[in-house]
């Protein structure tokens, strides 16, 4: 098992809830007062820190609209627009970021960002932003990886479409560069993805290659995948999250509405508990139902010597009496005395002569 990771005092961990992340992306709308109504509703659903994105569109791309500047893919939610075009729908000002981070903290939730170039690092440092996410289009993006280890704070790093090789040196340059807590998110870099891309699998075997904190950036609908993530082993869980996927917005289609957000939290939380550790045998609380089990009772008056039968002695609940596992061997005893009906069958209703059956089962199994 990892160690875990703290972030703002927050433990991350397998011993520990798991840690949820609304990301509000672009679902403000170009509206801080959205924005600030998106971090309230994200609080009150339980999220435990809030994500923004800080670029700007010439800090993602040139100003082209032509050849692969251009989204023509007719499958894509952005198909028809440029690149740039695109960015400056969905960025967050610059200046919105302090009142988001604050209007964040004083509702208890962590609020950090994606940097997407050496210049939104400085930015967030003056903000002292606790952690630093890399976006899954940028985690080839070996100079940025290390400007982010480089501050000492830890890091969640996306891996969509890498291989494990281009993960393997995304992880040496950050550590090498400073990066102590490091923690890998599993994501598919499809917008939505469908639950046979998510590849959960891949979570357990993640955190063994990479030896650090695994999560899941989850672009599905629901909360399957995440919930299903948590019992592989996921300690963090990305979202985007939005006030009403029907607001509209760049990346609305694939986000959480306040009442799935809410659901998201309680069910990984409730996934993470059922985990547990290898146990068997009686919980503490279930020792009370043992008295549940079948075992043998006496079903009809004896008088001493009647023999005992399949008609007479019964396999029933509760579990009192001797275990069933005695009733053949016990057919065609006799009693020693008067039993009555609804007695438990114990080795002590046993005449003298067939005494020996209780020595013979406490040598076999240790106990009377």
């Amino acid at each position: 098992m990892t160690r875990g990771i703290s972030v703002a005092g927050r433990l991350i961990g397998q011993g520990y809830r798991p840690f949820i992340i609304a990301e509000m992306s672009g679902n403000h709308n170009q509206s801080l007062d959205r924005a600030l109504a998106i971090v309230e509703a994200a609080a009150k659903c339980g999220a435990h820190a809030l994500k923004l994105q800080t670029y700007t569109a010439d800090t993602m791309t040139l100003d082209l609209a032509q050849d692969e500047f251009f989204i023509d893919d007719p499958s894509s939610l952005w198909s028809g627009k440029s690149l740039h075009k695109l960015y400056q729908e969905a960025y967050t000002p610059w200046e919105w970021h302090a009142p988001i981070f604050e209007r964040a903290r004083s509702f208890g939730m962590i609020p950090f960002s994606t940097p997407f170039d050496a210049t939104a690092v400085d930015f967030l440092e003056r903000l002292d932003a606790p952690c630093y996410k890399i976006a899954s289009f940028e985690n080839t993006d070996l100079p940025l990886i290390r400007r982010v280890a480089a501050t000492g704070k830890p890091m969640i790093m996306s891996t969509g479409m890498a291989t494990a090789a281009e993960i393997d040196e995304a992880v040496r340059a950050a550590r090498a560069a400073g990066c102590k807590d490091l923690v890998l998110l599993k994501c598919t870099s499809t917008y939505p993805a469908t639950p046979s891309d998510t590849n959960l699998l891949t979570i357990p075997h993640m955190r063994a290659l990479f030896n650090c904190e695994v999560g899941l950036s989850d672009h599905t609908f629901g909360i399957g995948a995440s919930v299903a993530s948590v019992a592989l082993g996921a300690t963090v869980i990305e979202k985007h999250f939005t006030l009403a996927r029907a607001h509209g917005g760049v990346d609305s289609t694939f986000s959480m509405e306040p009442d799935e957000m809410a659901a998201l939290v309680i069910e990984t939380e409730r996934a993470w508990m059922a985990l547990g550790d290898v146990f068997y045998g009686p919980t503490e609380k279930e020792g009370k139902s043992l008295t549940f089990r079948r075992s043998l009772y006496v079903a009809e008056d004896l008088a001493a010597g009647d023999v005992l039968s399949e008609s007479n002695l019964r396999i029933i609940r509760p579990g009192l009496g001797l275990p069933p596992k005695y009733f053949e061997s016990l057919l065609g005893k006799r009693v020693g005395r008067p039993v009555r009906r609804g007695t438990p069958m114990t080795w002590e209703l046993l005449s003298p002569d067939d005494a020996h059956l209780s020595q013979q089962a406490t040598s076999r199994t240790g106990r009377g």
